[in-house]
């Protein structure tokens, strides 16, 4: 399928042909929902913890007769009924990561890719470059080419482009090689380079 390319001063700028085994699919919300899932369990840190009976520092002697105390047959004070006793099946240090097919992962950028190219989100530019290191002036090129929350990738940044644009609240920069679902679906536009439309297409073809 092909799309126009622009430049930052939101003109015309040729044409690119896309490829539509990677462009022009059509979404499929599981694909897209099981890789978001699994980028976010292996992101957490599963660092919650509590103390278990045998690290809960009261005594370990049993208080009180067996029988005729009129009471449960209790043998310490760890037992998780008594305040600042442990906490019962309470949660350890466990990683939440688990595994996905290769073919899958590729499979669901195939189809966010699709998804935004698809919604008409989808951006070309011939290439992002500044003459200047200058915030003002880039956001006034990317409010003029309607951009709102935009992920901006690209093989590799040009450092007056770079520095114009990290201060940009709604501008995310993401080199190619770190393209994912999570981040595609989270911006509201996709800006691809067409270096970046290169790589992209070399890497799932």
């Amino acid at each position: 399928m092909k799309t126009k390319v622009l430049n930052l001063d939101n003109k015309a700028a040729g044409d690119v042909e896309l490829n539509d085994a990677i462009f022009g699919l059509e979404p499929r919300a599981d694909l897209i929902q099981r890789v978001v899932v699994w980028q976010l369990a292996k992101r957490r840190a599963g660092t919650h913890k509590v103390l278990t009976r045998g690290e809960i520092n009261r005594t370990k002697h049993k208080f009180g007769r067996q029988k005729g105390g009129g009471n449960a047959r209790h043998g310490a004070r760890s037992a998780p009924l008594f305040v600042g006793g442990a906490k019962a099946m309470g949660p350890v240090n466990h990683s939440h990561e688990f595994d996905l097919p290769k073919k899958v992962k590729a499979l669901g950028l195939r189809h966010a890719l699709s998804s935004k190219a698809k919604d008409g989100s989808l951006v070309v530019l011939d290439e992002a470059k500044s003459k200047d290191i200058k915030t003002k002036a880039l956001a006034a090129q990317f409010g003029k080419m309607g951009l709102g929350k935009a992920l901006v990738v690209d093989g590799e940044f040009d450092k007056n482009f770079h520095l114009s644009a990290r201060n940009l609240a709604n501008v995310s920069l993401l080199p190619v090689a770190g393209i994912n679902v999570y981040d595609i679906m989270k911006s509201d536009k996709l800006v691809l380079t067409k270096a970046a439309v290169e790589a992209i297409e070399a890497r799932l073809k």
